[in-house]
This record gives structure tokens, C-alpha cells and sequence, in this order.
């Protein structure tokens, strides 16, 4: 059986003994969804440098046991040094209280679907906003495979006029200990008028077993919002993501900033939606790729320009070093209402090896006649001019080459607004380039 047969079996099987609640009619149209499509293969142009074959020959198990076994000390390792934060922690897909501190007030509430449907108003916001924003008339067959199977995850919520005082951080680890998992967590954020959030997610095996997560994240912002969201993905070499992300932006004067830093896992990526359904919108997407051996990563962007008035911009930096694969895939769609729209997209890339492989394909569609919109790529390897340059003011070779691939990402680093986080990512870059920076991205001794 593969794993096709494999999920739609157990899905019905599961179904038996399952209650129906306000989410059967979606899993139903979901999994039926699934059942008929498959999983995408290279012959779909969305697809074609991405072969999931590898991932998909593995015997996952569908619902792991709750047999929390870690302690604080076990997740130190992947939190934010030195950040002051609200923190949810799941073990192989189940909330694990004892490790997190959800947060629940008058202006906002941070907690695991699970806590959040029992309560009668949070229940509410999430049978209303529940796959719903994803554009139906291109149902994506991972995130209706999530809907299908999804138990757990997070709500976050944000009332009117309220701030976040500090960021909140999502770990979702996977311990299999004798299998490989198939894992299927669900993000639901909600943020109303005038109010801000800062969110920080990461996905972490801690084992060498297969594993492949299959996360969905939904972000609706209202009107004067602004929420700030970073990606961290930096798994071991026998872990895979399949992370979708779908922000629908239908309030004016709203801001939304995804950055994604892709530095490990096996295969990687990334689907990015976005829909400008307001005016005077900002859409902002930023990655940062960095990879060795034969990782894989695919950053699938889509921004659709619907209201005028609006600006998009996409900026991604990779880097490819040994045998590994970088995609980018952007998309932008103007609407002939959408005037004065301002979209930027662009994907710049160094191979470090002769085998390295990157892809980049921006693409505008565009039916205004009013617009300021641009896209670009570069696939290339290292100045060596420039290197000769450093190296002739007495920079050593290899501090030369990192600072210069530092400076080459520094674009997207710039905008990263927590501190901690920054210097956690800076962290990350200096090990993959092999020197030592300090909070100011300059290199040490």
C-alpha cells in the first residue's frame, strides 16, 4: 500500500469511531479532494524542480502516541537565546503543557487547539475562520491532506487595539523514536483592528528517523495590523517540511512580514499565499537559503494584488554549496482594479560548488495599466574579484568568503526586528560558513 492508499484508509477508519463536529463537512471535502488529485509530481509546472518521491517511499506513522518523555533542558537547544517570550511546545503532535506557557487575556490568547475549543468564543473564531481563506478555486493538495488530518495546533488571536508585549514562539518537535512520522500541526492567527504580533516558528526532529511535517498556517489581519512572523528551518538531514502559509490581508493599512531562513532538512517547501483583499497593503516575503550536502528547498510564492493601492515585495537569498537544489518560484497577479500597485520580487543565488543546482523563475501577470512592478534573478558563483580585493587587505581567504556572503544576505537580515533572533540567526550563518560573528555581523577571532 503506498502512502496514498495508506492515508485515505486510515482517514475513513479513523472517521468511524470520530464525532461529527463543525469541521466534518471540511475534512470530508478535504480528504475527497485528496483522494482524487494525489500528491503533485513533476509533470505539474508549480512542481517541476521538486521530486517528493524520496519523502513519499517512507512507512510514516499517522498518529503517534503521547509519550512525552523531554524536559526543559531537552528544548533549550532551539529556543531563542535570551528572549523573554510566550511559548508553545508539541511532541509529536501533541500540546505538551508542562513545557509551554500559553497565554490567555482580555486582549489576545496564545494556546493549542485543543485548550481554544474549549472555549465557547475562541471555538467561534475558529469554526469561522478554519480553511477558509486559502483561494478555493486552487485547493492545494497538502493543505487539504492537513485539513483532513490536522488534531492539533495553535490559535493565536489579537483583539482590537492590543500589542503583543513580547513574541510568541511555536516548537514543534518529533521524537519517533523506533518510526518515521507523518506529522500535520494547523497555525490559525486572527488579529483584529490596530493590533500587533511578533511570531516565531520552528519545526525540529531530534532523532535520525524519517520525518515529514505537513504545517499549515492561516494569518487573517485586519485593519492598521501588523503582523511579523519568522520561520526557522534548520532540521536534521532525515527531516522534510511541507510548510504552507496562507495570509489573507482584508483590512486597510495592514502590514505582513514572513521571513524564512531554510538552513537544514532533507526537502523543503515552502508555499506562500497571499491575498490583498484591502487598501494601502503591505505583502512582505524574505528568505535567506543556505545549504550543503543534497538538502533541497523550494520557496512557491504567490501574491495577489486584488484592491489598488498596494505594495508586494519578495526577497530571497540562496546559497548552494555540494550537491544541494535551490528553487524559487515566485508569482505575482494584478488585478485590472488594482491600481497603483507596487510589486517587487526578486531571488539572487551563488552556487559554492560546481554540482550546486538553483532554479529562479519570477513571474508578473499583470491586467492594470497603472502599476510599478519588477522582477529578477541572478544565478552565479562568487566575486572573486572581490575576494581578491579582502584577501589583499589581509582578510584570510576564509573569513573573506563568509563576510562576503554575509553581506550578501544582508538585505533580508536587516529587517529582522527581534534582536535575539537576529543573533541567533547569525549564529546559524557564521556555523554554515564556518567562522565565529558577533551580534554586529562582524567576524572574530
Amino acid at each position: 500500500m503506498d502512502l496514498k492508499e495508506k492515508l485515505i484508509s486510515s482517514y475513513h477508519q479513523t472517521q468511524k469511531d470520530r464525532p461529527k463536529d463543525a469541521f466534518h463537512a471540511l475534512r470530508e471535502k478535504a480528504i475527497s479532494y485528496f483522494e482524487e488529485k494525489g500528491f503533485p509530481n513533476k509533470k505539474e509546472e508549480t512542481w517541476r524542480y521538486t521530486s517528493l518521491r524520496p519523502i513519499l517511499k517512507e512507512d510514516y506513522q499517522l498518529f503517534p502516541k503521547n509519550e512525552n518523555t523531554l524536559t526543559q533542558q531537552d528544548i533549550a537547544p532551539y529556543l531563542t537565546k535570551g528572549l523573554d517570550s510566550y511559548l508553545l511546545v508539541y511532541v509529536d503532535g501533541h500540546f505538551v503543557e508542562n513545557l509551554s506557557q500559553p497565554i490567555k487575556t482580555k486582549t489576545f490568547t496564545a494556546t493549542s487547539f485543543s485548550k481554544a475549543l474549549q472555549e465557547k468564543e475562541d471555538k467561534a473564531r475558529i469554526e469561522k475562520y478554519f480553511d477558509q481563506i486559502a483561494p478555493k478555486e486552487d485547493r492545494d493538495r497538502f493543505r487539504s491532506l492537513n485539513t483532513a488530518f490536522t488534531q492539533e495546533g495553535t490559535f493565536i488571536h489579537v483583539e482590537r487595539n492590543a500589542v503583543v508585549d513580547k513574541p510568541i514562539q511555536l516548537l514543534y518537535f518529533s521524537t519517533g523514536k523506533e518510526d518515521a512520522l507523518l506529522l500535520q500541526p494547523r497555525n490559525l492567527v486572527v488579529v483584529e483592528n490596530n493590533a500587533q504580533v511578533k511570531i516565531i516558528e520552528r519545526h525540529q526532529s531530534l532523532n535520525e528517523n524519517a520525518t515529514l511535517t505537513n504545517a499549515v498556517t492561516e494569518i487573517i489581519a485586519a485593519e492598521h495590523t501588523l503582523v511579523d512572523y519568522y520561520k526557522i528551518q534548520n532540521d536534521k538531514y532525515t527531516s522534510s517540511l511541507i510548510d504552507n502559509t496562507f495570509v489573507d490581508q482584508h483590512g486597510n493599512d495592514s502590514a505582513v512580514f514572513v521571513h524564512t531562513f531554510s538552513f537544514g532538512g532533507k526537502l523543503t517547501r515552502n508555499n506562500l499565499r497571499a491575498s490583498q483583499n484591502a487598501e494601502h497593503l503591505n505583502t512582505t516575503f524574505k528568505g535567506v537559503t543556505i545549504l550543503e550536502g543534497n538538502q533541497h528547498v523550494d520557496h512557491n510564492t504567490f501574491v495577489h494584488h486584488l484592491q489598488p493601492n498596494n505594495e508586494s515585495h519578495q526577497d530571497y537569498k540562496g546559497m548552494f554549496d555540494d550537491r544541494s537544489h535551490g528553487v524559487f518560484d515566485g508569482y505575482i497577479l494584478v488585478d485590472r482594479i488594482a491600481q497603483k500597485t507596487d510589486g517587487y520580487q526578486k531571488s539572487d543565488n551563488i552556487l559554492m560548488s560546481d554540482r550546486a543546482i538553483a532554479h529562479a523563475k519570477p513571474q508578473l501577470e499583470i491586467y492594470a495599466d497603472d502599476v510599478l512592478c519588477s522582477h529578477g534573478c541572478t544565478i552565479g558563483q562568487m566575486d572573486k574579484e572581490a575576494l581578491f580585493y579582502l584577501q589583499s587587505r589581509g582578510v584570510p581567504k576564509k573569513e573573506a568568503k563568509a563576510l562576503m556572503m554575509y553581506a550578501f544576505c544582508t538585505s533580508v537580515l536587516s529587517s529582522v526586528t527581534i534582536p535575539e533572533l537576529k543573533a541567533q540567526i547569525d549564529g546559524y550563518i557564521s556555523s554554515k560558513l564556518g567562522v565565529k560573528m558577533d551580534f554586529d555581523s562582524e567576524l572574530i577571532d
